[in-house]
């Protein structure tokens, strides 16, 4: 089942380092525009989507080169596939408007993007937060009920 459209922004992926914080916040809407925008808007929301991700991405990872970030390779990796993903969606959709593509892309990203956020983003942001300020990054969550979270 499709996850909801569009890909909702939370509480549940706030990680506590504000500069990550910014950028997941944008990659959501981002990806909400490529799920939703009618077919004729989804080339200009493929490249601004392609700029975001390129910053985003390269960010983190000169944020984990910097640091030296033990799982480094593994979280680059990821990002690699994405960027490669997206190189072929933008030449299908350039070559044959392949919007059915573009969408298939989006529901990925947003069946992706949270486990990869809970996962290696939330523990690049407790390790930078170790180093900026000595310790594991406090979160205050409103509300921030996941899908498989079991109410009391």
């Amino acid at each position: 089942m499709p996850p909801s459209l569009p890909l909702p922004w939370s509480d549940a992926l706030l990680l506590g380092y504000p500069e990550m914080d910014a950028e997941h916040r944008e990659f959501v809407q981002l990806v909400g525009l490529l799920q939703t925008a009618p077919d004729a808007e989804l080339g200009a929301h493929l490249a601004a989507f392609e700029a975001h991700a390129r910053q985003h991405f390269g960010s983190e990872d000169a944020w984990m080169e910097r640091t030296a970030f033990p799982p480094r390779d593994c979280h680059q990796k990821e990002h690699a596939a994405v960027l490669q993903s997206l190189q072929e969606v933008q030449a299908l959709h350039a070559a044959f408007g392949r919007c059915d593509v573009v969408r298939s892309f989006a529901y990925e990203l947003a069946r992706w993007f949270p486990g990869h956020a809970d996962y290696l983003d939330s523990a690049l942001a407790a390790w930078m937060s170790k180093r900026r300020h000595g310790g594991r990054p406090v979160v205050l969550k409103r509300h921030a009920a996941t899908p498989h979270a079991h109410p009391l």
